[in-house]
C-alpha cells in the first residue's frame, strides 16, 4: 500500500514537472553577453477582428527559414491556446546594431499575390517572440479608395528596437516601413534593422508596458467594486434582518409559549401558513438526486479552482507566461477533485442515496466532458480550416492522462470519504410517508419564475467585470487584474447566497418545499444572464465574423456560462442548505 500511495506521489510530481515548467520557463536564463545570438521567434498570423482564427506564420508565403528550423514548446498551455513558436534564423546578436540586412528576395507569382491580398484586406497581424516578450505588426496597408495596382501594400522592412538593462532584454518594439506594391513577377527584398537602446527599466517590471493601466483601472472599475460592495451590506441586511430577526423570532416566540398557554398555541397553530407547514416533506429527497449531487459537487470544487488560481495569478504574476493560466487551471482542476468528490457523496448519502458508484463516476466526468463534448467539435472545425487553434493529438492524450489517473481517482476517494463522514440522514425534522398537497400559489411565487429572477442581483454585480473579461479575452487585452476579480467573486458568492436564501424562503412559505433544485436553478441562472450579455456583446462590441470564429467565440462562451451555473448554484443550494436546517431545527416537530 505504502510503495503505491509512493508511486502516486511521483507521478503527481512528474505531471507538476511536466506542465507547470514549461509555462514559466523561458530561454535559458535571459541574460546575454555581448554578441550572443538572440533567437526571433515566429508565431502565428490571424485577421485582426477574428483574434481565435490563427494561422502558422509561414501559412502566408513569408521568407522560409532553410532546412528544419527549430521549434519551442512551452507547455500545454500554450498548445491549447494555439501557439507554434518557430526559429524565424534571422541573424540577430545582443547589442549589436543592424542598419538595415536582407531577409530575402520575395518573387512574387500569382497565387503569393492572392493570398497577400486576401491577408491585408483582411487585416492580417502577426506575432513575433524575443526572449519571451511578444512583438506585433501587420502584413501591410489597404488602400480601397486608390487604382488597382496600388490597393494592397506589403511592408517589406521591419525595424525592431530592443531595450536592455545591462545583459538582459527588457522590451522590444516593433515597426514597419517600405510598403510595396503587390504585383505578378516582381521580386522584392524584405530587409530588417535592429537598434538596442539602454534603459533603466529592471527586469522585474519588464512586462508592464504590455499592461494597459488607464483601461483596467479606470474609474467605472472602481466604481462597480463600490457598487457591489454596497448591494452585499444591502441583500446581508435584508437577509438577516428581515428573515432572521424579524419573521423567524416571531415565529419561533409563537412555538415556545408555555403549555399552559395550550389553547391560544392551538389556535395560532391552526391559523399558521407558510414554511412551518411544510416541516415533514422539507428534507425529503429531491428527484435525480444523482444528477444534483454531481453538480453541487462540480460547483464546489469550480468555487476553490477558482479561488486557488485568482490567487496564484496575484501571487505569481501568471499573466506573465504563454498559457500559465490555462496550465494551472487544468492542474488545479485535477488536484482539486476531491473536492467535488467529498461534496457530491456527502450529499448524496445524506439524502438515502444507494447508487453511490454511479453518483461518483457523474461527478467526475460531468464537467470534463462536456468540455471535451464543446472543445472536440471546435477542434473539428479549426483542423478543417488549418488552423492552429486545432488541438494537437498529443495534447489531448496528455490532458486525458490527466484526468483519468488524478482527477478521477481524487474524486472517488472524495466521494468515499464523503459518504463515510456524512452518515445516516440526520434532518431536522422527520420525513412524513405521504408528501403534502403543494397549494397553488401567485405567478411570481413558483419555482421557474424564483430560478429566473434569482440571477438578476448577482449578474448585476459582475456585470462590469464581465466587460473587462471579456475585453481582455476577444480584444487584445492583458488581463491583469486579479485583485478587482478576487472582490468581484467573493461579492457574487455573497450576493448569491443571500438571493437564493431570499427565494428559498419565499418559496417555502409560499408552501412549496420543493427548494433543493430550485435553490440551485436559481444561483445558476446568472449564468444564463452572462450569455445573453454575451451575444449583446458579440453584436455590438466586437466585428468578429465567419463561421470559425462565431463557432469560437459562442463555443468558448457556452464553456465558460455552464462552469459558472453549476459554480453559483452550488454555492446557492448550500446557502441555502445552511439556512433551510437553520430555521428548522428549532421547530417543535411531531
Amino acid at each position: 500500500m505504502l510503495s503505491t500511495v509512493r508511486s502516486f506521489s511521483l507521478f503527481v510530481a512528474f505531471i507538476f514537472v511536466i506542465l507547470l515548467e514549461p509555462s514559466f520557463a523561458s530561454e535559458s536564463d535571459h541574460k546575454y553577453q555581448a554578441d550572443d545570438p538572440v533567437t526571433l521567434w515566429v508565431n502565428k498570423v490571424a485577421p485582426y477582428n477574428n483574434p481565435q482564427e490563427t494561422y502558422n506564420y509561414y501559412s502566408l508565403p513569408f521568407c522560409q527559414p532553410s532546412g528544419n528550423p527549430a521549434h519551442k514548446w512551452g507547455g500545454l498551455g500554450e498548445e491549447l491556446g494555439g501557439n507554434e513558436l518557430i526559429d524565424s534564423q534571422i541573424d540577430i546578436r545582443f547589442r549589436k546594431n543592424v542598419d538595415r540586412k536582407s531577409i530575402c528576395a520575395l518573387e512574387l507569382n500569382a497565387a503569393k499575390v492572392n493570398q497577400f491580398k486576401d491577408a491585408i484586406e483582411n487585416a492580417y497581424w502577426f506575432e513575433f517572440f524575443m526572449d519571451d516578450l511578444p512583438a506585433w505588426g501587420f502584413v501591410g496597408e489597404f488602400h480601397p479608395y486608390k487604382s488597382n495596382e496600388n490597393k494592397h501594400l506589403l511592408y517589406s522592412h521591419m525595424s525592431l528596437i530592443v531595450e536592455f538593462n545591462g545583459d538582459q532584454i527588457i522590451t522590444v518594439n516593433l515597426t514597419q516601413d517600405y510598403p510595396k506594391p503587390l504585383e505578378v513577377g516582381r521580386t522584392l527584398d524584405l530587409t530588417y534593422s535592429i537598434k538596442w537602446v539602454s534603459t533603466n527599466i529592471t527586469f522585474g517590471r519588464r512586462f508592464d508596458v504590455y499592461l494597459d493601466y488607464h483601461f483596467f483601472e479606470h474609474q467605472i472599475h472602481w466604481f462597480s467594486i463600490f457598487n457591489s460592495f454596497m448591494m452585499v451590506i444591502f441583500l446581508t441586511g435584508l437577509v438577516s434582518m428581515m428573515i432572521l430577526m424579524r419573521t423567524l423570532r416571531n415565529d419561533y416566540a409563537k412555538y415556545a409559549r408555555e403549555d399552559d398557554d395550550l389553547e391560544t398555541l392551538e389556535r395560532d397553530v391552526n391559523e399558521e401558513s407558510g414554511w412551518k407547514l411544510v416541516h415533514g416533506d422539507v428534507f425529503r429527497p429531491p428527484r435525480n438526486l444523482a444528477v444534483l449531487s454531481a453538480v453541487v459537487g462540480t460547483g464546489a470544487q469550480l468555487a476553490m479552482l477558482v479561488l486557488l488560481v485568482i490567487i496564484l495569478a496575484i501571487i505569481g504574476m501568471l499573466y506573465i507566461g504563454r498559457g500559465a493560466i490555462v496550465t494551472t487551471f487544468i492542474v488545479c482542476y485535477a488536484l482539486t477533485s476531491f473536492i467535488s468528490g467529498y461534496f457530491s457523496g456527502g450529499l448524496y448519502s445524506r439524502n438515502g442515496g444507494k447508487n453511490w458508484i454511479k453518483s461518483m463516476i457523474l461527478t467526475a466526468s460531468l464537467f470534463p466532458f462536456m468540455c471535451f463534448g464543446i472543445g472536440f467539435i471546435l477542434n473539428t472545425i479549426a483542423i478543417f480550416y488549418g488552423s492552429l487553434a486545432a488541438i494537437p493529438f498529443g495534447t489531448i492524450v496528455v490532458v486525458f492522462i490527466i484526468w483519468a489517473f488524478i482527477s478521477f481517482p481524487l474524486a472517488l476517494l472524495g466521494t468515499i470519504v464523503g459518504r463515510n463522514r456524512s452518515g445516516a440522514p440526520n434532518n431536522p425534522c422527520r420525513v412524513k410517508t405521504i408528501p403534502r398537497p403543494i397549494p397553488e400559489k401567485k405567478w411570481y411565487l413558483t419555482p421557474s419564475v424564483v430560478s429566473l429572477m434569482g440571477g438578476l442581483l448577482p449578474f448585476g454585480s459582475i456585470f462590469i467585470e464581465m466587460y473587462f473579461v471579456f475585453t481582455s479575452f476577444w480584444n487584445y487585452k492583458v488581463y491583469y487584474v486579479y485583485g478587482f476579480m478576487l472582490l468581484v467573486f467573493l461579492i457574487l458568492v455573497i450576493v448569491t447566497i443571500c438571493v437564493t436564501i431570499v427565494g428559498t424562503y419565499c418559496l417555502l412559505n409560499a408552501e412549496n418545499y420543493h427548494w433543493q433544485w430550485t435553490s440551485f436553478l436559481s444561483a445558476a441562472s446568472t449564468a444564463a444572464y452572462v450569455f445573453f450579455y454575451s451575444i449583446y456583446y458579440y453584436y455590438v462590441k466586437t466585428k468578429m465574423s465567419g463561421f470559425f470564429q462565431t463557432s469560437f467565440y459562442f463555443g468558448y462562451t457556452l464553456m465558460f456560462c455552464f462552469g459558472l451555473g453549476i459554480l453559483c448554484g452550488a454555492v446557492g443550494y448550500l446557502g441555502s442548505t445552511l439556512f433551510v436546517r437553520r430555521i428548522y431545527r428549532n421547530i417543535k416537530c411531531d
